[in-house]
């Protein structure tokens, strides 16, 4: 498996990008920075991030007339947050991404999940019982409306995040523009291996976000288990003398699945790529296979009768009901 992965669209994708999603002001420029200087050729953003503009501002530092890189070179992701599913508003938000990031066009835009929440301004938009403001705009519309950038040449490709199969085959059924890549949380813990092998039927490339398991998600408790310190994953790692995230990382690059490792420590972000210098043997492959044991930790919670339960389970299109 080489640096880059071909999308359905002819489109070479790099492997390995650089996640944006937790990077906080005053990090995420300098974030980028780094990640351009050392290698890096592909930028993983989203409008509910919060932090486009600076991420434009690195961009301008390094991409252009006069610059480093000329724009062709990069392949940058953007995502159409639940508050604008409505068909009238995705070519607004996705012309504001373009404009916080400095950009004519993206090369992929994701609706970033299937459920439509109300429109305006809130990106959380909630009642008064702190519940979700829900929408019931169908995925199919907001599909419709996102062909219409790439007719218009705001973006390259179209794609999914956090859908399943069955709502991939939906779209698929009503696409003039097939979805390229379905980006959802991907790790040993979660190897999704039944999604997996059904997107690579459809040609539909798996980009996992949280690959390292995101041991910061803000929510993270004390007692949940680390990927990055499991005792057998730190014996597979001294064994090719390379760190259990760069395992991990050839553990997905082997199985054909792009990652977004977001990290904002130069010296993470430079060990991060350098995981095509060597191959898991098949045995190795095999053992990190058996870790997944279907653990997610990034589902949308909230507590309600005074238990936590999943956010956005009430909702139709919620992703994680069916099998895969």
């Amino acid at each position: 498996m080489g640096t880059f992965v071909t999308l359905s669209s002819g489109q070479r994708m790099p492997m390995i990008g650089l996640g944006t999603w937790k990077s906080s002001a005053g990090q995420v420029k300098q974030a980028v920075v780094a990640a351009l200087e050392c290698g890096y050729r592909h930028i993983d953003c989203a409008a509910v991030y919060g932090n486009e503009q600076e991420i434009g501002e690195a961009l301008a530092l390094c991409v252009g007339p006069g610059k480093t890189l000329r724009r062709e070179e990069l392949f940058v992701t953007s995502k159409l947050w639940n508050t604008k599913h409505d068909p009238e508003d995705v070519e607004d938000a996705c012309r504001t991404s373009l404009a916080h990031l400095g950009l004519s066009y993206l090369d992929l835009y994701l609706m970033h999940w299937p459920m439509a929440f109300q429109k305006g301004k809130e990106l959380m938009p909630r009642r008064n019982d702190g519940t979700i403001c829900y929408s019931n705009t169908h995925y199919r519309d907001t599909w419709k409306a996102m062909e219409n950038l790439v007719d218009k040449g705001l973006v390259k490709a179209i794609g999914l995040s956090n859908f399943n199969a069955r709502q991939m085959e939906e779209i698929i059924r009503v696409a003039k523009h097939k979805p390229v890549v379905n980006q959802v949380e991907c790790h040993p813990y979660l190897s999704q291996a039944d999604l997996l092998s059904h997107c690579q039927s459809l040609a539909i490339c798996v980009t996992a976000y949280s690959p390292l398991g995101s041991g910061d998600r803000p929510w993270a408790s004390p007692d949940e288990p680390s990927l990055l310190e499991d005792p057998k994953l730190g014996v597979i790692a001294q064994r090719y003398q390379k760190s259990p995230a760069q395992v991990i990382l050839r553990w997905h690059i082997q199985r054909g699945v792009a990652c977004i490792p977001k990290s904002v420590t130069l010296s993470r972000i430079q060990q991060n790529l350098n995981v095509f210098d060597f191959n898991l043997s098949q045995e190795d492959m095999k053992l990190i296979n058996s870790f997944s044991c279907k653990r997610r930790f990034i589902v949308p919670t909230a507590v309600k009768d005074g238990k936590t339960v999943w956010r956005d389970a009430e909702h139709p299109h919620f992703p994680f009901h069916d099998a895969y």
